[in-house]
């Protein structure tokens, strides 16, 4: 159980973790280990223990006590007891341990109902259970529509009827619609690739290039942008573009675009090139060029 483990490290993180860094885990590891994903025996008691850890470091008052104090701060009878509260994924709540039964007021985010929430987020599911599953309707959307959002025609109860999607959705998001659930399934893209709310992308260098440096223009899912190539730059340098991949579902941050290099090793040269090559092979310094 999470109790008897620390949870920097179910969360595969070091004491010195951002509230950015933790977030980020949680999200990560959540996904991966979600019931309605996941259908090892263990997914549900993993999934319970990285929510408990998230619950505690996500929260700053709660944090500094368990950095202070440990597991024994949150324990039944602790003098820290009393009302408590966090976040579950993508909703915060707080209860009340003095009494009975648990007082719960939930904040969902301007959304009316916490399951909806959870389901864009997970994919399906939520941590309470539900009596009745609302019927699914499989909905496939391309990289681009997920990105940016738009809007879909679709046919339901023998209608045509058209649907909203929000910008920064992702394969597996349900979105509710009249009596339905929608369940987006997203068309990889060739270009990019998704990690969340981060995009990569691969960018090809000469030797030139990368020897010398550059100015060159890739292309992100915001649009093209200019960025500068240092000179000396080494195969499998990753550029960090702030505020330009995939927006946030609910709020008006965007994740961020990590172009990584590629260098190109030509494999036909004319004479004039490899001469040009083994004369500055020859010119390398003694120690090397590093």
């Amino acid at each position: 159980m999470a109790e008897n483990k620390d949870y920097y490290s179910i969360l595969g993180l070091s004491k010195t973790a951002s509230a950015e860094d933790i977030k980020k885990a949680y999200r990560k590891l959540a996904l991966e280990y979600h019931p309605d994903r996941n259908k090892s025996k263990d997914a549900e008691s993993k999934f319970k223990e990285l929510t408990k850890a998230y619950e505690v470091l996500s929260d700053p008052q709660k944090k500094q006590t368990y950095d202070q104090f440990g597991h024994a701060a949150f324990e039944q009878g602790s003098p820290f007891g009393g009302a408590q509260g966090g976040q579950y994924g993508p909703f915060t709540y707080t209860y009340n341990t003095t009494g009975g039964n648990p007082n719960i007021d939930f904040d969902f985010g301007g959304f009316s109902d916490p399951f909806e929430i959870f389901e864009q987020f997970f994919g399906g599911g939520n941590p309470f259970g539900r009596t009745q599953r609302r019927p699914a309707y499989s909905l496939e959307i391309d990289f681009m529509d997920a990105v940016k959002g738009a809007t879909k025609k679709v046919q339901l109860d023998g209608k045509t009827q058209t649907i909203k999607i929000p910008a920064g959705v992702d394969n597996g998001s349900r979105i509710r619609f009249g009596d339905y659930d929608v369940v987006l399934e997203v068309t990889p893209d060739k270009k990019f690739q998704r990690e969340g709310y981060d995009i990569i992308s691969d960018q090809e260098l000469s030797f030139s290039q990368a020897a010398l440096g550059d100015q060159i223009e890739v292309e992100t899912v915001q649009g093209p942008v200019k960025i500068k190539i240092p000179q000396g730059t080494q195969p499998g340098t990753v550029i960090r573009l702030a505020q330009r991949g995939v927006p946030h579902v609910q709020s008006s941050g965007k994740g961020n675009h990590y172009v990584r290099i590629k260098i190109v090793v030509p494999k036909n040269l004319n004479s004039r090139q490899k001469e040009i090559l083994e004369e500055f092979e020859k010119e390398k310094p003694k120690k090397g060029w590093f």
